[in-house]
Formats: structure tokens, sequence, C-alpha cells
């Protein structure tokens, strides 16, 4: 695949900035239309004041964002799969035209702002770069793409459409990560050398005991499982990968990290200011190995457990910082700050933040920040609030992507901010790909530099027909 066939077509942009031109000069002397898709390019919004949104991907978190943005136009509506849980939230929104690929969504429906993005991992790339191509500003579920490269050309695609983008990533709207920054920067916990991450994924089948199945039941009526499969190798149909188990599949998923590390991580990757990494290592190392046996990736299912550990650069004022995720199970040692009978974080998952002048905790999403021990947090002064808080906070993290494409500030997700680091979630995956072995990152130039054939899982080989 050639790397210059992802870019946006520079005369594709030129005619559609002269038709965008044409319209909106034939609106304004009309006075009661304004052109849905100029929002967000020049701060107009239409009488409504609604965006006219699509969403691909209904079934499942789709339908979650879809709720939050109901007071929007919704205008389309596209899911490879018909059956009844798509169909249920169809009906909510009966004047909605609907669609099963997004390909023909896009070439026919032209009245379309904005679209949500919530399918499967491994088809995120290809519709993510259609909707750019197509104008369309993006709500993208997490993680951002299946690979670093198609993550990268994302972000590079979107910023070069002056596209608004936001990561579904809903922690980063919220106060708790917000707070988190605030006092790391203020020094509460002095300089952070080491942090760990933590998640209770997977909940789905994954691991040693995981086999592709041998059965080829017949495809659901209701499924068009070609366009399923999308860019991935062409496999017969399973219920173990379709509708809710995909995310333990190499093929289709991106495991445990893909899955949380968008949401543990953020807190971290935004408080310490983080960058690219020097280096990571996946799975197994002879340190952890005295601790935990720990399994190895087999067949084409994600393993059961892991541990990640990335090694940071000092970055400003920050020091040097190595931090280590975990997952299956597995947990960090018990900090000695941490009062007997209090948890670690929550069941999703948590951070241990380790100062030099003291511990931050909290668990996923970045909720519940507190400093240890307890008595700590008793006689803490927060500092005066830096950061702007979102409306609604998590919970307002599609209407604040919303206020972005009619104009407003940049969304607090968006992946100039995001994109960077979904890069770092999914190469510690790359890591666990090739256990065992510390592996050294040109950040970049989305190179590993001390091994050929992990560098090859960087970006993957798209199914005949697919591309970015």
């Amino acid at each position: 695949m050639n790397p210059k066939s992802n870019q946006p077509d520079s005369n594709q942009y030129k005619t559609n900035r002269r038709s965008f031109i044409a319209r909106t000069s034939a609106s304004v002397a009309a006075f009661s239309i304004v052109p849905g898709y100029v929002l967000g390019t020049r701060g107009q919004t239409p009488p409504s004041g609604k965006l006219n949104l699509a969403a691909v991907g209904v079934g499942g978190m789709g339908r979650n964002n879809l709720a939050k943005l109901a007071d929007e136009n919704i205008v389309a509506l596209c899911d490879v799969d018909a059956g009844e849980r798509a169909a249920k939230i169809i009906k909510l929104y009966p004047k909605a035209k609907v669609y099963r690929d997004y390909r023909e969504m896009f070439e026919k429906q032209k009245d379309i702002d904005a679209v949500i993005i919530a399918t499967p991992d491994h088809t995120h790339g290809v519709i993510g770069m259609a909707a750019i191509k197509a104008g369309k500003h993006i709500y993208m579920q997490k993680p951002l793409a299946h690979s670093i490269f198609e993550t990268r050309k994302l972000t590079e695609a979107a910023r070069e459409k002056k596209l608004v983008t936001q990561m579904g990533n809903q922690g980063h709207s919220g106060d708790g990560v917000r707070q988190i920054c605030e006092w790391i920067w203020s020094g509460a916990i002095g300089d952070v050398r080491e942090v760990h991450a933590w998640t209770n994924r997977p909940v789905w089948p994954q691991g040693v005991e995981v086999e592709r199945p041998k059965e080829t039941p017949p495809v659901p009526n209701d499924l068009d499982w070609d366009l399923w499969i999308g860019p991935a190798a062409m496999r017969p149909y399973h219920p173990t990968y379709a509708p809710s188990k995909w995310r333990a599949w190499w093929d289709f998923g991106t495991g445990s990290l893909g899955d949380l590390g968008c949401h543990v991580l953020d807190p971290v990757f935004w408080a310490l200011k983080l960058g690219h990494p020097t280096s990571v290592e996946g799975c197994i190392s002879t340190y952890w190995q005295e601790f935990w046996q720990l399994t190895e990736p087999k067949n084409e299912t994600y393993p059961r457990s892991t541990v990640v550990r990335y090694k940071f650069p000092a970055r400003g004022n920050m020091a040097a910082t190595t931090l280590t995720w975990w997952d299956g199970g597995l947990l960090p040692p018990r900090p000695e700050e941490l009062e007997e009978g209090k948890r670690m974080g929550d069941a999703d998952g948590g951070v241990l933040f380790m100062g030099d002048k003291g511990v931050l905790m909290c668990g996923c999403y970045g909720l519940n920040p507190q400093l240890l021990p307890g008595k700590r947090m008793k006689e803490f002064q927060q500092p005066a609030p830096s950061i702007e808080r979102i409306p609604g906070g998590s919970d307002g993290h599609e209407k604040d992507w919303a206020r972005a494409c009619k104009g407003g500030k940049p969304a607090s997700s968006n992946w100039e901010y995001s994109g960077p680091m979904t890069e770092v979630v999914l190469l510690g995956n790359l890591a666990v790909r090739n256990p065992n072995q510390r592996l050294l990152w040109d950040g970049p130039n989305l190179k590993i530099t001390n091994d050929a054939d992990a560098d090859a899982y960087i970006r993957r080989n798209f199914r005949a027909g697919w591309t970015l």
C-alpha cells in the first residue's frame, strides 16, 4: 500500500471549497438556509443550531453516543448488522436514512455534517479516512485505529482537512483527570519517575484456551459478513467474533490495552506530558517472571494476562518515567501508603503515580483521585483550578464535540491529543506480540530500530479492495 494514497485528494478539496463558497453565498442571500457543512470551519450554525449527524455502528457503543446527541438532527444510520440490537436503535430515529455500507452513505447523502464511528477496531481506519475524504467531522470510538500507522494517518489527514475530531475516551472530559494534572503540576507529589496502571480486562474469552473455531455455522440473515470483515483477511463467520467477542482477536480487536488503555492511561499521558517512549517491553520479562507466570500470545488471540513496560525520557521539567501496564488479573505491588482494607483503584482499574514526595492514586477514567496515605489527602490544600472544565464532565464528552463542530473551542480529546496517546497504547500491543525483548522506538518516524520482525507490525496488510 502506497502511503501517498492515504493522503486527502487536494483536487477534491479544491472542488469542495469552490462548491462551499458558491453554496454559502446562495444561502446568505436566502438567509433562511445555512449549509451544515460550514459548521466548525467558519463558526456559523444553521438556524436550528443543530448538526446533521450520522452514525456508523449503532448496535453497541454507538447507541450511547447517539443518545447523548439525540437533540441534534440524526439524519443517517449505518450498520452492517440489521439484527435486533441495531433495529431497536434505528426505530428511535425514524427520520434517519438507513444504510449497510458506509461508502454508500457518504456517496449518496450529502447533508451530513458530522459522523460518529463506533465499529469494531479493525474498521476504524478505513471508515475514518472515508469520512475525512468526505469532509465530515468525526467522533471516533477508542482506540482511534487498529494499528499505529493508521492512527498517524488519520491524525494527519484530519489536521490537513481542518476537521473537528474527538475520541471516545469520555474520562478526558471529566473533572478527575483535570485535578490529577493540576495536583502533579503543582508539585503535590514531586517528580514522578514510576507509574503503574492496570485494568480488570479481559472480560471476554481470550488467551491460551481459545483456538480459532473449526465450525462454520451459517451467517445470520441480518449480518453482511463481508462488510463486517472489511479490511481484515476473510475467514468464515462464527459467533465467537461477532457481535461482541472480537476484541480478543488480533485481526479485529486491540485486546485489553486497546479496550481500556485509552481510558486508564489518559491521566498519565496528560499529567506527565509523555509524548513518545524510547522503548517498550511486553508480556514476559525476566524481572516479572520472578513474581508471576505470564501467558504468551498463542494462535490468533491476545494473551490472557500481560505486563507492558514503557520508558519515557525526561520532558522539560518532567523526570524520565517508567510506566508499567498490568491486565488479566495482574496487579502492581500494593503501595505501603495505602491503608489496609482499602482498594487500589476501582472495579475497572486504576493508576498509581509514584512521586518522590508522595503517591497519587485514581480509578479508571481518572476517577476519584486521592493522595496517599489518607491523612495527606485530608491535609492537602488543592491548587486553584487552572484547566477549563467541560460542561457535564465525562457525561458531556459528546456534546463537547458537537459544540466544537459548531465553531466552539477544540474538543477536549481531539486527535491532536488522542492520536499520539493512541499510538503509545498500540505500541504496547506491538510489544506483546513480540514478547520478552526490549523494543527501541523511534516515534516520529514510526519505526522499531532494533527488530525488523516487530517493525512489520506497525502497519497491516489490507484485504484486496480495501485501503485508507
